[in-house]
C-alpha cells in the first residue's frame, strides 16, 4: 500500500516488516523457541549494529517477545505461568541479577486512560521492600538476600508539567538504584498481538513513541543505570486496520482499480492520523495483565506475593 508506514513498538514486527529482499539483514539475529508447558512462543531479536538499528528503527540491543494467545483469558493458573516466564526472561537481561540489587520500577502512562494505565496499575501490585530493608535490615524478611525494590509513577506531562525523563532522572540521582525496570503500554502492528504479547528489552524506552508522542528517552546513556523495559501492546493504529482491510480486499477482488485505491490512500489515512483502537474489554484485560507483569517482577526479585 504505497509508502504507508504503520507504528509499532515491537521489534518483532519491525523485523517482519522488512521486505523479503532484506530478509538476511546483516546485524540482526533472530532466535525462536516454544515453551510448550506455558503455550508461549518466545522470539529473541538481537540488533548488533548501527546500520541494522537504522533499518529496523530500533536501538541496538536485545528484544525478547513472548506471544501468549491465551493471555486475555481470565485463567489465574495460566497467568501465574506467564509471570514465571516473565521473571526468567527478565533475569537474563538484568546485569548482575545473581547479586543483591537496588531496583527502581517505573510505571509509565496515564492512570485515567485505561489503555495507557498498564504501568501505573502494575505498580499497585509490586512488593516494595526498600524502605523496610533500609530501616530494619534484611532480618525483617528473615532472608539472606533481599533486593531493595522501590517504585515510581511519574504520571504524564499534562498533569505534572515535567518530562517523565526529568522526574525519573531526579529520583535516580537521589536514590542511586542499580537497575531501572520500566513498564509501559505499547502499540502493535497486528491485531492478533493486542494484549497477547509481552516485550522485554535492555534498550530502555522512549515514552509515547508508539502513538507518535515522542518524549525524552529513558536509557543507560541518559540515566547512567541499566534500563530494562517491559511492555504489552494495548492499542493498534487505526490506519493499520484500514490498511490490512484494503490489502485483503485487493487480494480477493482482482478486478478492483488498484491505482484508484492507492491514490486515495494518503488522504484517507491522513484522516485517521492519531487515532488508535483497543478492545471493548480493555479495563478487565489491563487489570489482569498488569497483575501478571507485577507478579513476574515480584518473582524475579525473589519476593513473590503468595
Amino acid at each position: 500500500m504505497g509508502n504507508f508506514q504503520v507504528r509499532t513498538d515491537l521489534a518483532l514486527e519491525a523485523r517482519e516488516s522488512i521486505s523479503e529482499a532484506d530478509s538476511e539483514l546483516r546485524g540482526v539475529r533472530v532466535e525462536e523457541y516454544y515453551r510448550e508447558k506455558e503455550d508461549v512462543k518466545v522470539t529473541k531479536v538481537m540488533i548488533d549494529t548501527k546500520n541494522a538499528a537504522k533499518a529496523m528503527g530500533k536501538p541496538v540491543g536485545i528484544y525478547v517477545t513472548m506471544e501468549a494467545p491465551a493471555m486475555v483469558e481470565p485463567d489465574e493458573d495460566y497467568h501465574r505461568e506467564i509471570s514465571q516466564c516473565i521473571a526468567e526472561e527478565l533475569l537474563k537481561l538484568i546485569p548482575g541479577a545473581d547479586k543483591e540489587q537496588s531496583v527502581l520500577v517505573v510505571g509509565l502512562g496515564n492512570r485515567e486512560v485505561t489503555a495507557d494505565s498498564l504501568g501505573p496499575q502494575a505498580i499497585d501490585n509490586l512488593f516494595i521492600t526498600r524502605h523496610i530493608v533500609r530501616e530494619f535490615g534484611k532480618a525483617a524478611y528473615n532472608c539472606e538476600k533481599v533486593n531493595q525494590v522501590s517504585s515510581l509513577e511519574p504520571g504524564v506531562m499534562a498533569r505534572t508539567g515535567m518530562e517523565t525523563a526529568e522526574i525519573v532522572k531526579g529520583v535516580v540521582e537521589e536514590t542511586a538504584p542499580d537497575v531501572l525496570i520500566v513498564i509501559d503500554a505499547l502499540a502493535a502492528r497486528s491485531i492478533r498481538r493486542l494484549n497477547r504479547t509481552i516485550q522485554i528489552t535492555n534498550t530502555g524506552i522512549q515514552p509515547g513513541s508508539g502513538v507518535g508522542n515522542h518524549r525524552n528517552a529513558l536509557t543507560l546513556e541518559s540515566l547512567g543505570v541499566p534500563v530494562i523495559a517491559i511492555g504489552i501492546p494495548t492499542v493498534v493504529d487505526a490506519a493499520t486496520i484500514v490498511s490490512d482491510a484494503l490489502e485483503k480486499l485487493l487480494e480477493e477482488e482482482k478486478e478492483l482499480d488498484v491505482v484508484k485505491y492507492v491514490s486515495r490512500q494518503e488522504t484517507g489515512f491522513a484522516e485517521l492520523n492519531n487515532m488508535y483502537m483497543t478492545g471493548k474489554d480493555i479495563d478487565a484485560v489491563i487489570k489482569r495483565v498488569s497483575f501478571t507483569v507485577s507478579e513476574g517482577i515480584n518473582i524475579a526479585m525473589e519476593m513473590r506475593m503468595d
